[in-house]
């Protein structure tokens, strides 16, 4: 069997569509990509496990409020097997259980044409209102056929070193405090039985800088303005990713020597 991974090689091109110069993204591009994705990969463990058992979503924010069902679909833990950078968890709603309103604020491109301020309305799972500041084009793409209008995969985002969006949904979809909902086909891991040409991952942050929200899984509230607040979630917070790491995922020689002093007192 073929081992894969996506990632890209960092270049004057993504530096500039991030609005940063050549030199500050590449130093930003090789600390994401190699952060401790082990110590990530550990603690999202309990979140699977959170969601496994979770049958009603609702997400809160800014001219959004949405709600639908992800009881019996598996949750995927993704901490870099296949894509770097990496740091979510992904499922899919039930087909049809998705009703409500939510605004994307978070800025994106499908085909090589920029979106922004994406808005869907749900009834019964499918897409019956959208609007953008391409509306047009918008709608054309969400009747490609009959699966675009409804959702293939809902995912939270956590990667503590991503923290605001650059126009790349590799990076764009693992902005810590944010989560994606995505129009199209669902994936066979987490598979809801949607089939589409399209797969568009929208993202939603909900920082307090980008205005917040809430995420609460059968009626509890799980995560509010982009942090976990259950106890056995908030291992995925930032400042627990990147614990005794320098801020950038890696243990520094003085710190490893530290530990072993703790280990041998």
């Amino acid at each position: 069997k073929t081992k894969w991974v996506v990632l890209r090689f960092p270049n004057a091109s993504m530096a500039q569509q991030a609005g940063m110069s050549t030199e500050a993204f590449e130093d930003f591009y090789f600390e994401v990509c190699t952060m401790d994705y082990g110590r990530m990969s550990h603690a999202m463990q309990a979140l699977k496990e959170y969601m496994e058992h979770t049958d009603r979503v609702r997400l809160v924010g800014p001219d959004t409020d949405l709600e639908f069902s992800i009881k019996g679909i598996p949750a995927v833990p993704c901490g870099g097997e296949y894509n770097i950078p990496d740091g979510e968890c992904f499922t899919a709603p039930v087909r049809e259980s998705v009703n409500g309103r939510i605004h994307f604020n978070t800025p994106t491109i499908y085909q090589g044409v920029p979106f922004s301020d994406i808005e869907f309305v749900f009834r019964n799972g499918k897409i019956i209102s959208a609007t953008s500041d391409k509306a047009k084009r918008l709608n054309e793409i969400l009747d490609t056929d009959g699966g675009a209008r409804y959702i293939g995969e809902f995912s939270l985002g956590f990667n503590p070193l991503i923290k605001k969006p650059m126009l790349d949904i590799l990076f764009d979809e693992k902005i810590a405090g944010s989560f994606h909902f995505t129009p199209g086909n669902a994936y066979e891991h987490a598979d809801n039985g949607n089939r589409s040409q399209v797969h568009w991952d929208l993202v939603m942050i909900q920082t307090p800088e980008f205005g917040g929200g809430e995420i609460y899984f059968d009626d509890v509230l799980i995560r509010k303005d982009g942090r976990f607040v259950v106890p056995q979630l908030r291992a995925l917070n930032p400042e627990n990713l990147l614990d005794r790491n320098n801020g950038h995922g890696k243990t520094s020689l003085i710190e490893e020597e530290e530990l072993l002093e703790e280990v041998l007192a």
